[in-house]
Order: structure tokens, then sequence, then C-alpha cells
């Protein structure tokens, strides 16, 4: 069988976040005053919208990801939650399917228009830590006031929503996002909350794993840090509880099934690890969620079905894993760079200012 001919060529889009794939939208509801350290982000997604969900941690909180399955019977996915707190910050998933319910968006379960059922699959990250409160943390009202802030863009990145209490080994994390247009048409972008419990950087010298994946010039205005500031700077200041979790939603404007946006979200994965290391660790609880709003279906050659390399779905499918780990990589990178220090958490530019052309 020939070797598949993968188009990865592409350019970065106008916003170059996940609201360039037209019809998705953002918002968040973010918290820091008062003790508050936490926060949650809502993608709302366009009407037929296709959803597929991969977890790869080992200490996942989630909701709605067995909806997800191929072989499950909902296709649509109407938003994705993503929310600090750990396993409570679940709740904020209700508040967005109330809003979702109100408008009468959802699987209709009954005769009137009222009756419906709004697929909402959530995730957390774990974010109660020193800086705030452990009883402050998101619930339906963050849910709500995430999806009432909710636009296309652009995504407000770093210390916003899901990513305002992250962390990224012993830096600040927050959230990133990153979007590719590819030759074909299609577009292909991700969304990032960055609670890593590796490291995003090169211990040794201080760079960030991502920065070499960037798009075109795209990290043009970094470079290595100097070999003084990485040595002052780095320190092993790992914490001993497991308050960890990447969470990602990687959305495409291609025509896919519920398998094959499994299959992009098994491919972002590798996006995370290039970009993170270790990763998918047993006090991680790393999920990518795909959604595929259907809206292209870019022209593809060869017959229907078939499996040999070059034609027809089989390389649109492998361009689109590749495109989405790509992105899911410059994601992680934008959100360290957004990230800005906090009390207990020093951000990336701030610990090595020398990364700075």
């Amino acid at each position: 069988m020939p070797v598949i001919e993968i188009d990865q060529v592409g350019h970065i889009g106008p916003r170059n976040d996940i609201t360039d794939v037209a019809g998705m939208r953002v918002g968040h509801c973010t918290r820091d005053d008062e003790g508050w350290l936490t926060g949650t982000t809502v993608v709302v997604a366009p009407t037929g919208t296709v959803g597929g969900v991969d977890v790869r941690g080992g200490g996942p909180s989630t909701r709605e990801t067995d909806a997800l399955a191929p072989t499950t019977l909902v296709g649509a996915v109407h938003a994705v939650c993503l929310s600090g707190g750990s396993s409570y910050g679940l709740a904020a998933a209700d508040g967005v399917m109330e809003r979702l319910g109100a408008s009468g968006v959802g699987v209709a379960v009954g005769t009137e228009a009222r009756m419906v059922v709004p697929i909402v699959p959530a995730a957390c990250l774990f974010d109660l830590r020193p800086g705030a409160a452990f009883e402050r943390r998101p619930d339906a009202d963050f849910g709500r006031a995430a999806f009432d802030a909710a636009t296309g863009g652009p995504v407000a990145q770093g210390n916003v929503g899901a990513g305002t209490g992250a962390h990224a080994g012993s830096l600040k994390g927050g959230v990133g996002s990153a979007s590719t247009l590819l030759n074909s048409g299609a577009t292909v972008a991700a969304l990032v909350a960055l609670n890593a419990g590796g490291n995003v950087i090169d211990p040794a010298t201080g760079d960030l794993y991502g920065r070499r994946h960037g798009l075109g010039g795209e990290f043009a205005h970094l470079r290595v840090p100097s070999p003084e500031n990485a040595a002052a700077a780095f320190a092993d200041t790992a914490d001993p509880w497991p308050r960890n979790t990447v969470l990602v939603v990687v959305a495409t404007d291609a025509r896919l099934d519920k398998s094959a946006c499994c299959r992009v979200a098994m491919a972002a994965h590798d996006g995370l690890a290039r970009a993170v290391s270790p990763v998918h660790c047993l006090t991680d609880g790393d999920v990518v969620f795909t959604l595929a709003t259907g809206a292209i279906d870019p022209e593809v050659d060869g017959p229907s079905g078939s499996v040999f390399a070059g034609s027809g779905r089989l390389a649109l499918l492998e361009t689109l894993m590749a495109a989405a780990a790509n992105a899911v990589t410059r994601a992680v990178v934008h959100a360290v760079l957004a990230a800005r220090s906090v009390e207990h958490l020093t951000s990336y530019l701030d610990r090595y200012p020398s990364a700075r052309v």
C-alpha cells in the first residue's frame, strides 16, 4: 500500500482560536476575587454538530462522555463545559443545560418545544489549592454566566474561565487556543484549559517544548532563555497532591461522523504529548473532545470508502488528525504565554524574561 500523503500545509486563521470554526462560540466565567481562584469555560456549538471524545488521564472528572461513543444513540453535541473545582465543578454543566433547554435546544423527547434534553459533555480540572478557599468552586451559576458570555471571538486567553486557577508544572497555566486553515478548505482548531502536572518546559534550558511546532512565524517572538536565566529560574516546586488535568476541545468544520470525531480526539492527545512531559499520568484527568460542524465537505479524490493512500475520506481524516495534534500543541504554548503570575504561581514570561526576543 502506498504511503499516505497528508496535507499539513495551511496557515493560521484570522483569530488563531477555536472561533475560526464558523458557528463556534466561547464564553468564560472567572472568579479571582475574595479568595476565589477558579472558573468555567463553555464552547457552544452550532446546530448539527457531531462530537467524539477520548480520555487518557488516570483520574478524570467527566459527564456525558459515554454519550459520545460511536455505539450510542445520540449524535448531536450542543455545548461542551470545561470547569475548575474538580468533580464539584461538573455542576456548572447544569447551568448550561438550563440555558439551552430554555431556548428549545436539545434532543426532542416530547411533543412540546420545551421537551428537550441538551447534550452537554463536561470535564473538570483540579484547581482547589492554596490561594483559594476549598469550598469556593464552580456551580450552575458559573455555567449560566459562561454561556451568557459566549461570543464568536476573539477568545480571551490566560487566567480566565477554566484556566483561572490552573498551573503548568510549577508555572501558571491557563486557557489557550489556536487554529489552522488547511489547503483543502477545512478549518481545524483547539482550545485548551492547561492544568498540567508535567512540565511544559525543558528543565535544562527553560525552552517551551511546544515552541518549535508553531505555524509559520507564530512564535518568532520567543527564543531559548539565556543559560543564566534558565539556571537561576528553574526549581522543582511540584505539589505533592494530585491537582492536575488538561482539558481540550478540538473543533472542525469538516463533515465527520462520531467514529471519526473520536479518532481525531485520539490523535489530538499526541499534541499534548509534544507540549507536556510527562502526560496522561494517574493523577491527570486529560480529556479531548472533538466537535465537527459538518459545514463543509472538502472535495477529495478517489473512490468513496477506499483505504488506499491519498484517496477519499481516509486522506482527509488523516489530515484532520495531524492538524488537530498540531493545533493542540500550539494552544498549550498560547496558554502558557497568556498566563499571568498569581500569588503562588509564576508565569513563564515572568520566570524566563530572556525568552522574549
